[in-house]
Order: structure tokens, then sequence, then C-alpha cells
């Protein structure tokens, strides 16, 4: 599964860089709604994998900063 070595790859990375890695799907997010507000953006459903990935992000920062 796709989402499966997604997350293990984020579990293998540092506070730093998942930090980095949440600023950047951020940034993507916002894009891409700015897109969809100007009827240019053509696959909607990206958003919708780029606020899973922010949660999966998110979710990863929380086990690392409580273990």
């Amino acid at each position: 599964m796709k989402s499966k070595k997604y997350i293990d790859s984020l579990q293998s990375k540092s506070a730093a860089e998942l930090q980095e890695e949440l600023v950047a799907a951020k940034k993507e997010l916002f894009n891409l709604r700015f897109q969809n507000a100007t009827n240019q953006l053509d696959n909607t459903g990206r958003i919708k994998e780029v606020r899973k990935n922010i949660a999966r992000i998110q979710t990863v920062i929380t086990e690392k900063a409580n273990a």
C-alpha cells in the first residue's frame, strides 16, 4: 500500500525533517486551494490527499514527541 510506505518513510525521519515536510505540505495545500478557487486545478482529489498527508505527518510528530 502506498500510504503504508509513506508512513514508514515518515517514521524514519528526524523531527526537523518532519517539520520541513509539514511546512512543504501546508504550502502545497495552500497553492492547491488557490488554484481551485481560480478554476485552474484539474485534479481536485489532490487536495484531499495532501490534507491526509498533513494529518499523517502530524501524527508521526506527536508519536515521536510522546516517545
